[in-house]
């Protein structure tokens, strides 16, 4: 039979450093070679024999990993704020770092992170440009409120969305110079052109068979939205990665850091170890879930009582999570508690 080798790779724009090991610690190769696909499927066959190979995750990583899965018996990522080893070494290059990795997968200390399936990064991805867009059209929206604000115009900020408003208030503006009209012009086109794309991202996620079933269910919790379902389908991606609500909680960043000393305990402000896409959401669903959701309601008005608005928002936010969690572990559509009492 023959022996497995143990490959770290140090990934980057244009080359990535390679550190081939075996199960002992004796260094059979290591280089340089270039990142792109050619070079990659030349360097994979050339290969002493079957390998299991690691790298760290970076905006790089999801390429290669893809690229290079199939020729391996196991291909991990590392997270990279638990990979100190590298950051920590008073050494630091590329071929010393793919060592590290090397060194850390033989003896099985490599502090793995979860790599979702292809086909769920493809979504997030169109969903996070989704956001971006969102957040883009926001500016020009802001940027047209400044806009007026300068030349000391009037304007009704609630309606300012409107497009029939926009023109009305352009054809009574008569004061402002013609330049400042024209800034606003292509500040609203830019506005419409970025709604009309997010809107067209957000049919095409709703409509897609891989997670439509699972977003489907997610709504029927009074308070979750689409985009909020969507969020928690592709950025969680299989729930049972995690086995209790706890570590959910903790994944999206709801809870504080732990500082143990001593016997002593210490908590901080919320972690800034999470995933801030799915923080964002929540904390956002959080304020608005309340309206629409009894229990909820309940539950940010007790938080409320004892004097803090924010603690009550992430109290409603850690309750999406749970009930997020019951739904997409039972397959089945959210029933309150009281309606399955009764029944």
């Amino acid at each position: 039979m023959s022996a497995c080798y143990f490959i770290g790779l140090d990934i980057h724009k244009k080359m990535i450093a390679y550190c081939i090991k075996t199960i002992d610690g004796r260094l059979v190769d290591q280089g340089m070679v270039s990142a792109d696909r050619v070079s990659l499927s030349a360097w994979a066959q050339r290969l002493p024999g079957p390998w299991i190979g690691a790298m760290e995750a970076t905006i790089f990583t999801g390429w290669v990993y893809d690229f290079l899965a199939p020729h391996a018996l196991a291909l991990k990522v590392a997270h990279p704020e638990m990979l100190k080893a590298i950051t920590a070494a008073k050494k630091k290059n590329d071929q010393a770092d793919a060592e590290k990795i090397a060194d850390l997968l033989r003896v099985d200390l490599l502090p793995e992170c979860a790599m979702l399936p292809q086909e769920i990064r493809e979504l997030r991805r169109i969903l996070r440009y989704r956001n971006h867009l969102v957040r883009t059209a926001v500016n020009m929206h802001n940027k047209m409120s400044g806009l007026l604000m300068e030349v000391g115009a009037g304007y009704s900020k609630n309606r300012l969305r409107g497009k029939k408003y926009f023109h009305e208030l352009l054809d009574r503006l008569d004061e402002i110079p013609p330049s400042v009209k024209e800034l606003l012009m292509l500040s609203r086109a830019g506005f419409e052109m970025f709604q009309t794309f997010q809107k067209r991202l957000i049919q095409t996620l709703r409509t897609n068979p891989l997670i439509q079933e699972r977003v489907t269910r997610l709504i029927t919790i009074a308070g979750v939205g689409e985009v909020t379902a969507l969020t928690w389908v592709l950025e969680i991606g299989p729930v049972s990665r995690f086995g209790s609500i706890r570590q959910a909680i903790s994944y999206c960043g709801l809870c504080s850091a732990q500082r143990e000393s001593a016997g002593k305990q210490q908590r901080g402000p919320i972690s800034k170890k999470r995933n801030k896409h799915l923080q964002s959401i929540l904390v956002e669903a959080a304020k608005l879930a309340p309206r629409w959701n009894p229990q909820l309601a309940d539950i940010h008005q007790r938080e409320l009582n004892r004097g803090n608005r924010n603690r009550a928002t992430l109290a409603v936010a850690r309750r999406l999570v749970a009930y997020m969690m019951a739904v997409d572990k039972g397959e089945t559509n959210f029933v309150f508690r009281e309606e399955q009492k009764a029944g």
